[in-house]
Protein backbone atom coordinates (compact mmCIF):
# COMPACT_ATOMS: atom_id res chain seq x y z
CA UNK A 1 0.00 0.00 0.00
CA UNK A 2 1.50 2.95 -1.17
CA UNK A 3 2.68 6.11 1.47
CA UNK A 4 0.22 9.13 1.30
CA UNK A 5 1.87 12.29 -0.49
CA UNK A 6 3.07 14.69 1.90
CA UNK A 7 4.99 18.09 1.53
CA UNK A 8 8.72 17.70 1.97
CA UNK A 9 10.45 18.05 5.04
CA UNK A 10 13.16 20.10 3.39
CA UNK A 11 10.42 22.76 3.30
CA UNK A 12 8.37 22.15 6.25
CA UNK A 13 10.82 21.59 8.93
CA UNK A 14 12.74 25.45 7.72
CA UNK A 15 9.38 27.12 7.89
CA UNK A 16 7.78 25.38 10.80
CA UNK A 17 11.22 26.91 12.14
CA UNK A 18 10.72 30.40 10.83
CA UNK A 19 7.51 30.32 12.78
CA UNK A 20 8.24 29.46 15.73
CA UNK A 21 11.48 31.50 15.80
CA UNK A 22 8.93 35.13 15.77
CA UNK A 23 6.30 33.46 18.00
CA UNK A 24 7.19 36.48 20.78
CA UNK A 25 7.17 39.82 18.65
CA UNK A 26 3.98 37.78 16.32
CA UNK A 27 1.93 36.86 19.50
CA UNK A 28 -0.67 39.72 19.13
CA UNK A 29 -1.46 38.64 15.25
CA UNK A 30 -5.05 37.41 14.54
CA UNK A 31 -5.69 34.86 14.15
CA UNK A 32 -1.81 33.72 15.55
CA UNK A 33 -0.37 30.84 13.77
CA UNK A 34 2.63 31.03 15.33
CA UNK A 35 2.97 28.00 18.33
CA UNK A 36 3.73 24.56 16.93
CA UNK A 37 -0.53 23.18 16.95
CA UNK A 38 -1.38 26.37 15.42
CA UNK A 39 0.95 25.75 12.53
CA UNK A 40 0.47 21.94 12.21
CA UNK A 41 -2.84 22.96 11.68
CA UNK A 42 -2.08 24.52 8.75
CA UNK A 43 -1.03 21.21 6.92
CA UNK A 44 -4.04 19.94 4.79
CA UNK A 45 -5.10 19.08 1.41
CA UNK A 46 -6.72 20.35 -1.60
CA UNK A 47 -7.93 18.94 -4.71
CA UNK A 48 -7.48 21.88 -7.45
CA UNK A 49 -9.82 22.02 -10.38
CA UNK A 50 -9.28 24.99 -12.15
CA UNK A 51 -6.51 27.78 -12.68
CA UNK A 52 -7.17 31.25 -14.07
CA UNK A 53 -5.74 34.14 -15.28
CA UNK A 54 -6.36 37.20 -16.74
CA UNK A 55 -7.92 40.66 -16.35
CA UNK A 56 -10.20 40.63 -12.61
CA UNK A 57 -12.90 41.37 -14.84
CA UNK A 58 -12.33 38.63 -16.92
CA UNK A 59 -11.67 36.17 -13.57
CA UNK A 60 -15.23 37.43 -12.19
CA UNK A 61 -17.27 36.90 -15.33
CA UNK A 62 -15.40 33.63 -15.87
CA UNK A 63 -15.18 32.37 -12.59
CA UNK A 64 -16.85 33.81 -9.43
CA UNK A 65 -19.90 35.56 -10.95
CA UNK A 66 -21.08 32.11 -12.36
CA UNK A 67 -20.29 29.89 -8.69
CA UNK A 68 -22.19 32.56 -6.94
CA UNK A 69 -25.09 32.11 -9.08
CA UNK A 70 -24.97 28.51 -7.96
CA UNK A 71 -25.01 28.93 -4.61
CA UNK A 72 -27.75 26.95 -2.48
CA UNK A 73 -27.09 27.69 1.03
CA UNK A 74 -24.36 30.13 1.04
CA UNK A 75 -22.11 32.42 0.15
CA UNK A 76 -18.58 34.06 1.05
CA UNK A 77 -16.93 36.28 -0.27
CA UNK A 78 -14.17 38.55 0.70
CA UNK A 79 -12.15 41.49 -0.85
CA UNK A 80 -9.58 44.06 0.04
CA UNK A 81 -10.60 47.07 -2.16
CA UNK A 82 -14.21 47.84 -3.13
CA UNK A 83 -14.59 50.08 -6.10
CA UNK A 84 -17.32 51.02 -8.63
CA UNK A 85 -16.05 49.17 -11.50
CA UNK A 86 -17.77 46.27 -13.81
CA UNK A 87 -16.89 43.54 -11.77
CA UNK A 88 -18.94 45.37 -9.04
CA UNK A 89 -21.52 45.39 -11.21
CA UNK A 90 -21.82 41.67 -12.01
CA UNK A 91 -21.80 40.96 -8.46
CA UNK A 92 -24.82 43.16 -8.31
CA UNK A 93 -26.90 41.75 -10.80
CA UNK A 94 -25.65 37.94 -10.41
CA UNK A 95 -27.27 38.64 -6.92
CA UNK A 96 -30.46 40.10 -8.26
CA UNK A 97 -30.72 37.58 -10.72
CA UNK A 98 -30.16 34.57 -8.35
CA UNK A 99 -32.66 35.79 -6.60
CA UNK A 100 -35.38 36.34 -8.68
CA UNK A 101 -34.29 32.46 -10.15
CA UNK A 102 -34.96 31.86 -6.46
CA UNK A 103 -38.26 33.73 -6.25
CA UNK A 104 -39.53 31.64 -9.68
CA UNK A 105 -38.61 28.54 -8.58
CA UNK A 106 -42.10 27.22 -7.43
CA UNK A 107 -41.10 25.44 -4.49
CA UNK A 108 -39.67 26.04 -0.91
CA UNK A 109 -35.72 26.71 -0.66
CA UNK A 110 -33.56 27.15 2.18
CA UNK A 111 -32.23 30.09 3.22
CA UNK A 112 -29.58 31.48 1.05
CA UNK A 113 -26.97 33.22 3.50
CA UNK A 114 -24.56 35.82 1.71
CA UNK A 115 -21.85 37.52 3.88
CA UNK A 116 -19.73 40.29 1.95
CA UNK A 117 -16.49 41.31 3.73
CA UNK A 118 -13.90 44.00 2.43
CA UNK A 119 -11.40 46.67 3.67
CA UNK A 120 -10.60 49.59 1.70
CA UNK A 121 -13.79 51.50 0.02
CA UNK A 122 -12.85 55.04 -0.35
CA UNK A 123 -10.81 58.12 1.27
CA UNK A 124 -13.19 58.60 4.50
CA UNK A 125 -14.42 55.33 4.89
CA UNK A 126 -10.75 54.44 6.75
CA UNK A 127 -10.51 57.82 7.68
CA UNK A 128 -13.41 57.05 9.88
CA UNK A 129 -13.31 53.49 10.40
CA UNK A 130 -13.53 51.76 13.75
CA UNK A 131 -10.17 49.86 14.31
CA UNK A 132 -12.14 47.46 16.40
CA UNK A 133 -12.04 43.95 15.99
CA UNK A 134 -15.31 43.53 14.94
CA UNK A 135 -15.43 45.76 12.16
CA UNK A 136 -18.68 47.72 10.55
CA UNK A 137 -21.70 45.85 9.73
CA UNK A 138 -23.81 48.33 7.07
CA UNK A 139 -26.97 48.26 7.21
CA UNK A 140 -29.45 47.89 4.41
CA UNK A 141 -29.95 51.58 3.98
CA UNK A 142 -26.05 51.96 2.56
CA UNK A 143 -26.32 48.74 0.45
CA UNK A 144 -26.90 51.09 -2.71
CA UNK A 145 -24.74 53.31 -2.03
CA UNK A 146 -22.12 50.15 -1.75
CA UNK A 147 -23.24 49.37 -5.30
CA UNK A 148 -25.14 46.22 -4.14
CA UNK A 149 -29.12 45.22 -4.49
CA UNK A 150 -31.61 45.85 -1.92
CA UNK A 151 -33.23 44.22 1.06
CA UNK A 152 -36.36 43.92 -0.81
CA UNK A 153 -35.05 42.20 -3.82
CA UNK A 154 -32.46 39.79 -2.41
CA UNK A 155 -35.76 38.39 0.51
CA UNK A 156 -37.81 37.96 -2.38
CA UNK A 157 -35.39 35.59 -3.53
CA UNK A 158 -34.95 33.77 0.39
CA UNK A 159 -31.67 35.86 0.58
CA UNK A 160 -30.50 37.08 3.65
CA UNK A 161 -27.72 39.47 3.19
CA UNK A 162 -24.51 40.69 6.29
CA UNK A 163 -22.08 43.32 4.72
CA UNK A 164 -19.11 43.77 6.73
CA UNK A 165 -15.70 46.20 6.64
CA UNK A 166 -12.42 45.18 8.93
CA UNK A 167 -9.80 48.18 8.13
CA UNK A 168 -7.15 49.40 11.59
CA UNK A 169 -5.78 52.39 11.16
CA UNK A 170 -3.84 54.37 10.01
CA UNK A 171 -3.35 52.03 6.80
CA UNK A 172 -3.69 48.29 8.27
CA UNK A 173 -6.00 46.48 5.80
CA UNK A 174 -7.11 42.84 5.59
CA UNK A 175 -5.62 41.73 2.07
CA UNK A 176 -6.87 37.92 1.93
CA UNK A 177 -9.26 37.63 -1.01
CA UNK A 178 -11.99 34.41 -1.69
CA UNK A 179 -14.83 32.71 -2.24
CA UNK A 180 -16.64 30.27 -0.52
CA UNK A 181 -19.93 28.87 -2.19
CA UNK A 182 -21.58 26.12 0.39
CA UNK A 183 -18.86 25.83 2.06
CA UNK A 184 -17.88 22.97 -0.13
CA UNK A 185 -15.47 25.43 -2.95
CA UNK A 186 -13.25 27.77 -2.50
CA UNK A 187 -11.96 30.37 -5.18
CA UNK A 188 -8.56 32.37 -4.28
CA UNK A 189 -8.48 35.10 -6.97
CA UNK A 190 -5.76 38.05 -6.56
CA UNK A 191 -7.89 40.54 -8.14
CA UNK A 192 -10.32 43.09 -6.20
CA UNK A 193 -13.48 44.82 -6.74
CA UNK A 194 -12.14 47.48 -8.89
CA UNK A 195 -11.64 48.82 -12.54
CA UNK A 196 -7.66 47.54 -12.57
CA UNK A 197 -6.87 45.72 -15.69
CA UNK A 198 -3.46 44.01 -14.30
CA UNK A 199 -2.56 40.55 -15.21
CA UNK A 200 -4.36 37.95 -12.25
CA UNK A 201 -5.18 34.80 -11.15
CA UNK A 202 -7.71 32.59 -9.34
CA UNK A 203 -7.61 28.92 -8.40
CA UNK A 204 -10.55 27.02 -7.42
CA UNK A 205 -10.34 24.15 -4.73
CA UNK A 206 -11.77 22.05 -2.81
CA UNK A 207 -10.96 18.94 -0.22
CA UNK A 208 -9.97 20.42 3.53
CA UNK A 209 -8.55 23.39 2.85
CA UNK A 210 -12.17 24.45 2.02
CA UNK A 211 -12.25 23.94 5.69
CA UNK A 212 -9.68 25.71 7.37
CA UNK A 213 -10.78 28.52 5.39
CA UNK A 214 -13.63 28.38 6.65
CA UNK A 215 -12.40 28.85 10.18
CA UNK A 216 -10.07 31.43 8.95
CA UNK A 217 -13.00 33.29 8.11
CA UNK A 218 -15.01 32.79 11.10
CA UNK A 219 -12.06 34.06 13.41
CA UNK A 220 -11.42 36.96 11.30
CA UNK A 221 -14.92 37.87 9.71
CA UNK A 222 -17.29 36.60 12.39
CA UNK A 223 -19.44 34.52 10.17
CA UNK A 224 -20.59 31.27 11.35
CA UNK A 225 -21.37 27.86 9.48
CA UNK A 226 -24.69 27.64 8.39
CA UNK A 227 -25.98 23.97 9.37
CA UNK A 228 -27.50 21.69 7.19
CA UNK A 229 -29.02 18.50 6.62
CA UNK A 230 -26.54 15.80 4.77
CA UNK A 231 -29.24 15.61 2.03
CA UNK A 232 -29.07 19.54 1.15
CA UNK A 233 -24.95 19.09 0.65
CA UNK A 234 -23.44 19.86 -2.43
CA UNK A 235 -23.94 17.66 -5.57
CA UNK A 236 -20.35 16.11 -6.40
CA UNK A 237 -21.98 16.36 -9.94
CA UNK A 238 -23.29 19.74 -9.71
CA UNK A 239 -20.85 21.98 -11.75
CA UNK A 240 -20.43 25.50 -10.10
CA UNK A 241 -17.67 26.53 -12.52
CA UNK A 242 -18.16 28.51 -15.33
CA UNK A 243 -20.68 26.19 -17.76
CA UNK A 244 -17.87 27.14 -20.66
CA UNK A 245 -14.09 28.34 -19.07
CA UNK A 246 -12.19 27.91 -22.40
CA UNK A 247 -13.81 29.90 -25.05
CA UNK A 248 -11.89 30.08 -29.03
CA UNK A 249 -10.21 32.94 -28.11
CA UNK A 250 -8.21 30.72 -25.23
CA UNK A 251 -4.37 29.54 -26.52
CA UNK A 252 -1.23 28.72 -25.17
CA UNK A 253 0.04 32.65 -25.83
CA UNK A 254 -3.12 34.37 -24.49
CA UNK A 255 -3.08 36.30 -21.38
CA UNK A 256 -6.73 35.00 -20.73
CA UNK A 257 -6.67 31.44 -20.23
CA UNK A 258 -8.55 28.33 -17.97
CA UNK A 259 -5.90 25.54 -16.95
CA UNK A 260 -8.10 22.35 -15.23
CA UNK A 261 -5.91 20.89 -13.12
CA UNK A 262 -5.51 16.29 -13.68
CA UNK A 263 -5.69 15.61 -9.57
CA UNK A 264 -8.64 13.12 -9.22
CA UNK A 265 -7.30 12.85 -5.71
CA UNK A 266 -6.56 14.98 -2.61
CA UNK A 267 -3.09 16.84 -3.10
CA UNK A 268 -0.91 17.91 -0.13
CA UNK A 269 -0.99 21.65 0.87
CA UNK A 270 -0.56 24.19 3.19
CA UNK A 271 -3.27 26.85 4.38
CA UNK A 272 -0.90 30.46 4.45
CA UNK A 273 -3.31 32.92 5.59
CA UNK A 274 -2.22 36.85 6.35
CA UNK A 275 -3.67 37.56 9.97
CA UNK A 276 -3.71 40.87 10.09
CA UNK A 277 -0.88 42.89 12.06
CA UNK A 278 -0.03 46.19 12.93
CA UNK A 279 3.43 47.92 11.70
CA UNK A 280 4.79 48.97 15.32
CA UNK A 281 7.09 51.31 13.78
CA UNK A 282 5.03 53.03 11.45
CA UNK A 283 5.40 56.72 11.41
CA UNK A 284 2.97 59.08 8.63
CA UNK A 285 6.27 59.96 7.02
CA UNK A 286 7.25 56.27 5.15
CA UNK A 287 11.03 56.93 4.85
CA UNK A 288 10.89 56.98 8.83
CA UNK A 289 8.64 53.76 9.51
CA UNK A 290 10.43 51.12 7.41
CA UNK A 291 10.33 47.20 9.15
CA UNK A 292 10.61 43.96 7.91
CA UNK A 293 7.48 42.35 6.42
CA UNK A 294 5.60 40.10 9.64
CA UNK A 295 6.68 36.96 9.65
CA UNK A 296 3.31 35.38 9.08
CA UNK A 297 2.45 31.96 7.17
CA UNK A 298 2.41 33.12 4.00
CA UNK A 299 5.70 35.25 4.26
CA UNK A 300 7.65 32.42 5.73
CA UNK A 301 6.48 29.94 2.94
CA UNK A 302 7.70 32.17 0.22
CA UNK A 303 10.88 33.07 1.72
CA UNK A 304 11.57 29.31 2.36
CA UNK A 305 10.93 28.43 -0.88
CA UNK A 306 12.91 31.15 -2.27
CA UNK A 307 16.06 29.46 -0.07
CA UNK A 308 15.24 26.10 -1.13
CA UNK A 309 15.07 26.40 -4.29
CA UNK A 310 17.71 24.41 -6.66
CA UNK A 311 17.40 25.83 -10.37
CA UNK A 312 14.69 28.15 -10.81
CA UNK A 313 12.58 30.85 -9.56
CA UNK A 314 9.37 32.69 -11.53
CA UNK A 315 8.07 35.40 -9.90
CA UNK A 316 5.23 37.08 -11.02
CA UNK A 317 3.67 40.25 -8.86
CA UNK A 318 2.22 43.81 -9.53
CA UNK A 319 5.33 45.07 -6.87
CA UNK A 320 8.47 44.30 -5.96
CA UNK A 321 9.16 47.01 -2.90
CA UNK A 322 10.35 44.09 0.14
CA UNK A 323 13.90 44.13 0.42
CA UNK A 324 13.70 40.81 2.24
CA UNK A 325 12.66 39.70 -0.79
CA UNK A 326 15.28 41.18 -3.07
CA UNK A 327 17.57 39.67 -0.40
CA UNK A 328 16.78 36.48 -1.04
CA UNK A 329 16.91 36.81 -4.45
CA UNK A 330 20.33 37.93 -4.93
CA UNK A 331 20.88 34.87 -2.60
CA UNK A 332 19.30 32.51 -5.14
CA UNK A 333 21.14 34.01 -7.99
CA UNK A 334 24.46 33.38 -5.91
CA UNK A 335 23.85 30.09 -5.84
CA UNK A 336 23.16 29.23 -10.11
CA UNK A 337 19.44 29.92 -9.88
CA UNK A 338 17.86 31.29 -12.53
CA UNK A 339 15.29 33.93 -11.21
CA UNK A 340 12.67 35.79 -13.58
CA UNK A 341 10.70 38.80 -12.33
CA UNK A 342 7.81 39.94 -14.09
CA UNK A 343 6.29 42.92 -12.40
CA UNK A 344 5.06 46.26 -13.40
CA UNK A 345 7.18 49.51 -13.59
CA UNK A 346 4.14 51.90 -12.63
CA UNK A 347 1.54 50.17 -10.98
CA UNK A 348 0.45 51.93 -7.51
CA UNK A 349 3.52 54.23 -7.15
CA UNK A 350 1.19 56.47 -5.21
CA UNK A 351 0.47 53.27 -2.71
CA UNK A 352 3.65 52.35 -2.68
CA UNK A 353 5.35 55.79 -1.37
CA UNK A 354 2.83 55.44 1.09
CA UNK A 355 3.36 52.03 2.63
CA UNK A 356 6.95 50.92 1.60
CA UNK A 357 8.62 54.15 1.38
CA UNK A 358 9.83 53.47 -2.02
CA UNK A 359 8.70 52.03 -5.59
CA UNK A 360 9.07 48.82 -7.58
CA UNK A 361 11.12 50.98 -10.39
CA UNK A 362 14.04 52.27 -7.19
CA UNK A 363 14.30 48.28 -5.96
CA UNK A 364 14.38 47.11 -9.62
CA UNK A 365 17.65 49.47 -10.12
CA UNK A 366 18.97 48.41 -6.96
CA UNK A 367 18.19 44.60 -7.38
CA UNK A 368 20.22 45.05 -10.73
CA UNK A 369 23.03 47.14 -9.75
CA UNK A 370 23.85 44.46 -6.99
CA UNK A 371 23.07 41.27 -8.99
CA UNK A 372 25.82 43.21 -11.06
CA UNK A 373 28.08 43.49 -8.51
CA UNK A 374 27.45 39.93 -7.26
CA UNK A 375 28.53 38.74 -10.97
CA UNK A 376 31.75 41.15 -11.23
CA UNK A 377 32.57 39.81 -7.66
CA UNK A 378 32.06 35.89 -9.12
CA UNK A 379 34.32 36.83 -12.23
CA UNK A 380 36.37 38.02 -9.83
CA UNK A 381 36.62 34.70 -7.87
CA UNK A 382 36.62 32.47 -10.60
CA UNK A 383 40.08 34.68 -12.47
CA UNK A 384 41.46 34.02 -8.73
CA UNK A 385 40.87 30.20 -9.13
Amino acid sequence: MSQPLEFPSSFVTPWRDLLLSHQHERSRDSPNYHDPEAIDSLLTTTTPKLLYVGTGHSIFTRAILPAIASAKHSVHFVTCYWAASPSLDGIRQTLIQLAEARSRSGEPLPTLHVSIGFSSWGLFQKLFHTSAPEGCIYPPSKWAKLGLPSEKTLRKGGIEMTVKSLFFTPLSVMHPKYVIIDEAKAWVPSCNVSWERWFEGCVELEGEVVDKLLTFHARVWGARSQSRDIDDGVDEDDETSSASPLNEEDNDSSATQCIHFTAVAPTPAIFLPSPHHRNPRFRFFPFFSQSNPPMTPLNAALLTLFANARHDIHLVTPNLTSWPVIEALLEALSRGVNVQVRTGRNMMVIEQLITAGTTTSWCIRRFVKKYRALCKQSRGSDLEA
